[in-house]
């Protein structure tokens, strides 16, 4: 399948493609960069989004989640192409006057680490993101389909902050249960804090 990508004047500027069975070969293939297409400052489906009513941008991983979202209603989804969020598409996404944006990556460990990795480029563009956190499916599409948009849009409702969701992610690394686990687990936090400019922000975190 063959999907065109398409800038934000309307261009087709280059091409994703996807295998669909279990041949040998890459499962995905896309344009080598050109003189017109950077895939490091493009976003799949952003001359859709900039237009979408809702001032929120959802992210996604690949091509399948993002029409898949479309189909749901989602129009405010985009795809990174083929990689993680760089700096150049974070500074686009601010450019574009959208005020948040919902990570939702797939739930596996290289999904969550891209999660982590997109959290602080957005941060750094002024933009302010929150992660999608799935149970019952490994990927957006696969969750629309078993589960429904209405479900899915309660999941992107529920979507935790950046915040909340390294701290989560460091809850899970510590055994809290033990005095070793609880000084690692304070010591990584701290650094986590340390990072936050607002006072405000920081106790609300400390004192919970």
């Amino acid at each position: 399948v063959i999907f065109p990508i398409i800038d934000l004047r309307g261009n087709v500027i280059g091409f994703g493609g996807r295998v669909l069975s279990s041949d040998k070969g890459p499962k995905y293939l896309n344009s080598s960069d050109t003189l017109a297409y950077k895939k490091s400052r493009n976003l799949f489906a952003m001359n859709f989004a900039k237009n979408a009513a809702d001032k929120r941008l959802i992210l996604c991983e690949g091509y399948m989640d993002t029409v898949s979202m479309h189909q749901a209603g989602f129009d405010s989804a985009v795809a990174t192409l083929g990689t993680a969020i760089t700096a150049t598409q974070a500074r686009l996404i601010g450019r574009m006057g959208k005020s948040e944006v919902i990570l939702s990556y797939d739930a596996d460990g290289p999904g969550q680490k891209a999660a982590s990795r997109g959290i602080n480029l957005l941060s750094e563009a002024g933009v302010k993101a929150r992660v999608l956190q799935m149970s019952g499916a490994k990927d957006p599409d696969e969750y629309i389909k078993k589960f429904g948009p209405a479900r899915f849009k309660l999941l992107l409702e529920g979507s935790a902050g950046a915040v909340d969701f390294e701290i989560a992610k460091l809850r899970q690394k510590f055994d809290l249960e033990t005095a070793d686990g609880k000084v690692a687990f304070l010591k990584e936090f701290c650094s986590l804090m340390a990072g936050i400019n607002s006072p405000v922000e920081r106790d609300v975190y400390i004192i919970r």
